[in-house]
């Protein structure tokens, strides 16, 4: 720790706005934000213990995971030092026991350490589980020893024992005490802290101050004290992130629009009267929703979730009518090239050769051919093309609109804040929002990450599906079925049908670059499948030699790609094999077969998004997940789970219970780290209701939160990317 270090702390300067090289010094400082990106005060201090040990609890060493870094409380039984046999210098061995097991320290050409780890004594030791001839053992371990010296009076002994000891989420190079340490230096040396929450709301709760909170979870006296350290914290969290939301809600409804209702017999009407089906009710009651809010002269910001081929692009297509209708814009922007592509073709297809023409829908892309990419361009910009579809590209400087008024966001977790808000200050007013996503979402995570924004909700398939069967092929416990998953594809394709296989590599230790990030995937474990391992597999088994097998993945240039999915809808690819660039929208009505290869290395989610791409017809659907994962683990559980139901919400809550710490705030959903610390959107769905309501009453007494500038700071100061982007933008 530095000199002003000292000195700040010992004067009691902190506020949780200091930054953590001045409180802490650089070293320590450099070392916190590598391992967490934390650089101030308040941002460590919100890094909350993982859980207590005691003194006299003993963690079980019996059962300790290799390769996995732990920490642990233990005692000394025995040191002993030896002369290396094979070249100079010694090995000080200490063994010590939970009760238990026993666990081997091993340092080298440190003989010093006898006079600190002399038997009897106990401490926290942390530090990456080897094995050495069968026995567990810490290689040059972190530890500090309690201060048995310290414990003279009876009632001193008592606090000492009973005190918990806090251990912290650590990494490789910063361990769970050292981290303990840099949070009591802060904790000496903090001022004053404002209590973002404010005094009715505590006191109607029984919640303890801000202060107060944060010195007993980092340095409780008793068991009782973090229990009600954490309650306090998990809901000031809920608090603050449900003020921001309902900030953000009523700050989009403070801006004027262009109110976009459609006309009696426009274009809007003219499409309803060609479609050769009737809407299904969930389809007219969210249309209806929509119109509404078309109708206001502020922006509407509506998230529509749906079923996998619950048609949630026909309600998205007839809100762009609508805003057609007044002469507007509508700018859809699409996760990657292919699903853009594909929804230029089905918007085209569903509109008809007249109202195409009428129309004009529009693709643009960063791959496009330099004079497409311009004639784009200029339809978009003299307001020729009423419906632009893109991806990023419509984000850039040179795409601009004639009356931009509505954007709609197709699959919003793909998406940063910065990237939509750029698109929605395209508009020379504020234009309206629609947000589509085909991965449901439980109530209490939509109240989370999408507080501010009207859900509506498509549950109802339109009728003449023919349904998906799934099954798991457990290769782990039945590896003689793999050439048998092979057969069963070639049988759909010989009846005329069309399959595809998914991999999640697009050749051995190449990861998908357009997809999810990989799920389960194990350092030196066996490699992932790859395109490239199953087309040659393909291509040697004798059922698939008169079969068209193509690849498509994120490698291919984006008219290979289109190339590709032009072919396969036209019938002209029997098999793709593919990576997760068809995880969302893909259409193909003949398309009856899906087999997913290493299954459990994607999410529950992207398994039934897979799985949608199939059984969209009349044709019935057939489902393969083939999975290495043993019986019983966290993966083949996930596996299972989608096997066993097509409800997309049910598996959204079964995905959240399974991943155990309810990331919702992640990179899949929100594009930047998580902000949960304690909360947990599964376990805490009562704790969100309630602070929402009290957040509302809070803030229709006090809409600029001017009565309440430590909650104003703590909004500012402790959320995410994603919500502080939504706060600071208008």
């Amino acid at each position: 720790m530095t000199a002003e270090g000292a000195d700040a702390a010992g004067a009691g300067r902190f506020t949780l706005d200091t930054r953590l090289s001045g409180a802490l010094g650089g070293r320590t400082a450099q070392a916190v934000e590598r391992a967490f990106g934390y650089r101030t005060v308040g941002e460590l201090l919100a890094h909350y213990p993982r859980r207590y040990a005691l003194r006299g609890e003993l963690t079980a060493l019996a059962s300790l995971p290799l390769d996995e870094n732990v920490t642990i409380v233990a005692e000394v039984l025995e040191v002993r030092v030896r002369e290396m046999r094979q070249r100079r210098g010694s090995i000080l061995e200490a063994k010590i026991s939970d009760g238990t097991g026993i666990l081997t320290l091993t340092f080298f050409n440190q003989k010093w350490r006898e006079n600190d780890l002399r038997p009897g004594r106990r401490g926290i030791f942390a530090g990456k589980v080897g094995d050495y001839k069968g026995n567990r053992q810490l290689a040059h371990p972190d530890y500090e020893l309690f201060d048995d010296a310290e414990v003279v009076a009876t009632d001193a002994a008592k606090r000492w024992v009973e005190a918990p000891i806090p251990i912290y989420p650590a990494t490789g190079t910063l361990a769970s005490w050292q981290l303990a340490k840099s949070v009591a230096l802060l904790l000496d040396g903090l001022g004053p802290v404002d209590d973002p929450l404010p005094e009715q709301v505590r006191g109607a709760r029984s919640l303890l101050d801000h202060r107060r909170a944060l010195e007993q979870v980092h340095r409780p006296e008793t068991e009782a004290e973090w229990k009600a350290a954490r309650r306090t914290l998990r809901f000031t969290e809920a608090f603050v992130l449900q003020t921001a939301l309902l900030l953000r809600r009523a700050e989009l409804r403070e801006h004027s629009t262009t109110a976009r209702p459609p006309s009696p017999e426009g274009l809007l009407t003219r499409f309803d009267a060609s479609l050769p089906f009737t809407l299904t009710d969930d389809q007219q009651e969210v249309g209806g929703e929509i119109a509404d809010d078309l109708g206001q002269p502020v922006p509407m910001n509506r998230l529509v979730q749906g079923e996998v081929g619950s048609g949630k692009t026909l309600v998205a297509l007839r809100a762009m009518l609508a805003v057609a209708d007044s002469g507007g814009q509508s700018a859809l922007l699409a996760p990657t090239e292919v699903l853009a592509a594909q929804h230029v073709r089905s918007i085209a297809r569903m509109l008809g050769p007249e109202l195409s023409a009428s129309l004009m829908p529009t693709l643009l892309t960063g791959q496009l051919p330099t004079a497409e990419r311009k004639k784009a361009l200029l339809r978009a910009a003299a307001g020729q093309s009423r419906i632009v579809v893109g991806t990023h590209a419509l984000i850039g400087d040179a795409v601009s609109f004639a009356d931009l008024g509505l954007v709609v966001v197709d699959e919003q977790h793909r998406f940063g804040v910065d990237q939509r808000e750029a698109l929605r200050l395209k508009g020379q007013h504020p234009p309206h929002v629609l947000v589509l996503t085909a991965t449901p979402i439980p109530r209490t995570v939509a109240m989370t990450v999408f507080g501010d924004l009207d859900v509506s909700t498509i549950r109802e398939l339109p009728a003449g599906r023919a349904g998906i069967e799934s099954f798991v092929v457990p290769l782990a416990d039945r590896p003689g079925w793999r050439p048998r998953v092979w057969e069963r594809l070639a049988e759909e394709v010989e009846l005329g049908r069309q399959g595809f296989v998914v991999c999640p590599a697009i050749e051995a230790k190449v990861a998908e670059d357009d997809g999810e990030p990989l799920e389960g995937e194990v350092e030196g474990g066996a490699p992932a499948a790859s395109v490239t391992s199953v087309l040659a597999e393909l291509a040697a088994h004798p059922r698939f030699a008169d079969k068209r097998v193509a690849p498509l993945h994120g490698r291919m240039s984006a008219d290979e790609k289109d190339a590709a999915m032009r072919a396969f809808a036209a019938g002209e690819i029997d098999v793709l094999v593919a990576t997760t660039v068809i995880e969302v929208g893909v259409d193909v009505p003949n398309a009856s077969a899906m087999v997913v290869v290493d299954a459990d290395r994607f999410g529950v989610s992207q398994l039934h998004q897979l799985r949608g791409r199939v059984g969209r017809g009349s044709v019935p659907g057939l489902c393969l997940l083939v999975t290495n994962a043993e019986a019983g683990s966290l993966a083949r559980q996930r596996v299972e789970a989608v096997a066993a139901t097509l409800d997309g919400f049910e598996l959204a809550r079964v995905d959240l219970e399974l991943r155990q710490e309810g990331d919702v705030l992640g990179a899949s959903q929100s594009g930047g780290r998580s902000s949960l610390k304690l909360l947990r959107v599964v376990r805490d769905g009562d704790v969100i209701s309630d602070s929402r309501d009290l957040a509302a009453e809070v803030l229709a007494e006090d809409p600029g939160l001017r009565r309440h500038a430590a909650l104003a700071a703590e909004v500012r100061r402790r959320l995410d990317a994603e919500t502080s982007g939504f706060l600071s933008k208008g």
